[in-house]
């Protein structure tokens, strides 16, 4: 497995946006149907904001109805990690980046074939690399 990307928090917040410090390094979230790729087609590689690894590919991307971009399945099983998530009175399973521990969104098991998952992901986390 590939070391991890660890950086002093005032290096990222050198490096991000103060939106994108906020989701990837607080574990925030972007308000739905405000991120720049909630409902963008574009087809390419969705990489990490904060450190580059390729997460998703936009052939997996699908129009979920939540507010922020979705996906069926990530580029890499090993490109994400999953961690348990229980602020707001809630438990769910939280994505993160294997690389940099960036938080990335949530992944439910309501999404469509063939893996059943639903990715929601903060555009925030995420820099598109067109094909």
């Amino acid at each position: 497995m590939e070391e991890k990307l660890q950086k002093e928090n005032r290096d990222w917040k050198a490096q991000l946006s103060p939106n994108q410090y906020y989701v990837t390094r607080e574990k925030g979230t972007e308000p739905p149907f405000t991120g720049e790729y909630e409902s963008t087609k574009t087809p390419g590689t969705y990489k990490c904001v904060c450190c580059g690894q390729p997460l998703f590919r936009s052939e997996t991307k699908y129009a979920s109805g939540s507010g922020w971009p979705s996906f069926y399945a990530p580029a890499d099983p090993q490109a994400v990690e999953d961690a348990t998530d229980t602020s707001h009175g809630m438990r769910r399973t939280e994505v993160k980046c294997s690389k940099c521990e960036a938080h990335l969104g949530h992944v439910f098991d309501d999404g469509p074939k063939p893996t059943g998952l639903r990715y929601c992901i903060n555009s925030a986390a995420l820099k598109l690399q067109k094909d």
